[in-house]
């Protein structure tokens, strides 16, 4: 298509979607005007916001089909050339997981495929450039790819589980390239290390899932997680801790903050115990 084809089809997107869905008719206006003024860095990071909260702003088009893939088929990647290109990995996450994770919705073929792109791209980015941004796109896309093998699997769990392992292990070197000061590659510190610790929590053992799991709350912001997924997160981070074969630093996990959520609860005797683990109070251990 042409560039003003292009422009056309994804503004008659948006102002049929602003229409059709009159809730949410400010947000797909503000997507209207960032688009026709070109600005493309305000026009991801908005859409960016926009297919991160599902469970407010997800809907239907008038075909029945997700609202976010189209957004992301008829907006988004037409232009991809022109975002960041962490940014378009963050989002094309979002638009996959929101096809795994709601039923209405669910399509894991498509998931899978938007993921899977973003492995090709990394050949049509070009060499020296855009190495940088080339490994921070191709390590995100690749353990997303791999949590979305886990999240498919019913009768091949066991080799989802073999494939994430090898994905795992063969960007664990990019990660180590990456400058943890930076913003942008604290996310992709914090996808991998997702990756790793739901991969050991599956198979173990418990100092594995604890070393990967210390990691990732040290690259994770906590208001990115729900409630509830802070809370398993505390509960599994302590039983690792405490089960864990040479874990012995207790003052490393009882200072993320991670383990507040378990205050209040039944479980918090687990932040007690390790915390007088921490202090070397045998007795009160």
């Amino acid at each position: 298509m042409s560039p003003v084809d292009i422009t056309v089809v994804a503004l008659e997107h948006l102002e049929s979607m602003s229409t059709l869905h009159p809730d949410l008719s400010e947000q797909y206006s503000n997507l209207v005007g960032l688009y026709q003024r070109k600005l493309w860095h305000q026009l991801t990071m908005s859409t960016l916001e926009f297919v991160s909260q599902p469970s407010s702003t997800l809907r239907t088009t008038a075909e029945g089909v997700n609202s976010y893939l189209a957004l992301f088929d008829k907006v988004i990647l037409p232009i991809d050339k022109k975002l960041n290109p962490l940014t378009l990995a963050r989002i094309a996450s979002a638009v996959a997981f929101s096809l795994l994770d709601d039923p209405p919705y669910r399509d894991g073929l498509a998931a899978r495929a938007i993921l899977e792109n973003f492995l090709e791209k990394r050949d049509r980015l070009g060499p020296a450039a855009t190495l940088h941004a080339e490994s921070r796109l191709g390590l995100l896309g690749l353990t997303l790819l791999a949590r979305s093998g886990e999240a498919l699997t019913t009768e091949s769990s066991i080799k989802a589980l073999e494939a994430t392992k090898e994905l795992i292990n063969k960007n664990r070197p990019i990660l180590a390239e990456l400058a943890d000061t930076e913003s942008e590659a604290a996310i992709v510190h914090s996808a991998f290390y997702e990756t790793a610790m739901t991969y050991r929590k599956a198979v173990g053992p418990p100092e594995a899932y604890y070393r990967e799991a210390i990691q990732y709350v040290a690259y994770t912001s906590l208001n990115e997680l729900s409630q509830a997924e802070r809370f398993h997160l505390a509960t599994d981070l302590s039983l690792a801790a405490l089960t864990g074969e040479g874990v012995f630093n207790f003052g490393e996990v009882v200072a993320a903050p991670a383990l507040q959520c378990l205050e209040g609860t039944e479980l918090y005797y687990l932040v007690e115990l390790l915390s007088a683990g921490a202090r070397g109070d045998v007795l009160g251990f």
